[in-house]
């Protein structure tokens, strides 16, 4: 096993490169946020925009988007890897367990989805949560599988380094479970932090369960099928959401 100074510097690159980075970008969004003239009720957060006019392009910079975004997933399992061993069982990211890992997924999709939602809700008529745009591609035939494939990159960055590998490299370094599920959920709700302080709470939370989850099971198949249904759900049921509660998912008019 490396050394507990390689294991800390290796895990500092691996969060420099992915969620830590986020984590400091979603700081400094915050920062400018409160400091605008305008309050958070009345600024909003676009996730999944366009990148380009002509359509061709712009599938082009969404599809590449996913495919390099998953890199870093691909690293840290390469790190993972070790003689003798399969990194995608050391995590329990696999398929020997397609059906308990499904119903378990959905299980905590619905636990965490309700609740989420009217966590956002109480954000935004109190003010301290920015309207959330999770969709504003233009309509094109690739739009729904561009987004549900989006929804999957968040889903396996997310679960595969913020839980998978930071537990199995905590762990290594003799943090405690609990100590270890507040700081996978701390840094879930700092790099969402660009949302609004309800998004931190909301996702910070949703860590916590995730984490403890991870915790009993053993396996991040069941929190990645869990992240990809929310996400999907977000995705592409926004202009339904859009259309049934304009005043909580409508953008503020700038």
């Amino acid at each position: 096993m490396p050394s507990p100074r390689r294991l800390r510097t290796e895990i500092a690159i691996v969060l420099a490169l992915s969620l830590g980075a986020s984590a400091v970008y979603s700081i400094v969004s915050i920062v400018a946020r409160v400091t605008d003239e305008r309050p958070l009720g009345e600024q909003s957060a676009a996730i999944n925009q366009s990148r380009a006019e002509r359509e061709w392009l712009d599938f082009a910079y969404q599809f590449l988007d996913v495919v390099f975004g998953v890199a870093v997933v691909a690293l840290v399992l390469y790190l993972l890897w070790r003689p003798g061993g399969d990194p995608f069982r050391r995590i329990g990211f696999d398929l020997t367990r397609p059906g308990r890992d499904a119903a378990s997924g959905l299980l905590l999709a619905a636990v965490i989805g309700m609740p989420g939602l009217a966590l956002y809700a109480a954000g935004r008529a109190m003010g301290f949560t920015v309207a959330v745009v999770p969709q504003s591609l233009d309509a094109y035939w690739w739009t729904v599988p561009i987004l549900v494939l989006a929804a999957l990159k968040a889903a396996l960055v997310e679960e595969v380094i913020a839980v998978g590998y930071l537990f199995t490299r905590l762990r290594e370094l003799g943090v405690g479970p609990w100590a270890t599920i507040l700081s996978s959920a701390l840094l879930r709700g700092t790099y969402h932090l660009y949302q609004g302080f309800g998004a931190f709470v909301g996702n910070a939370l949703m860590g916590v369960v995730f984490g403890w989850a991870y915790t009993r099971w053993g396996r991040t198949m069941p929190l990645v099928i869990a992240h990809w249904i929310l996400d999907i759900v977000s995705f592409v049921a926004y202009p339904l959401a859009l259309g049934w509660w304009p005043e909580l998912f409508a953008p503020p008019a700038d």
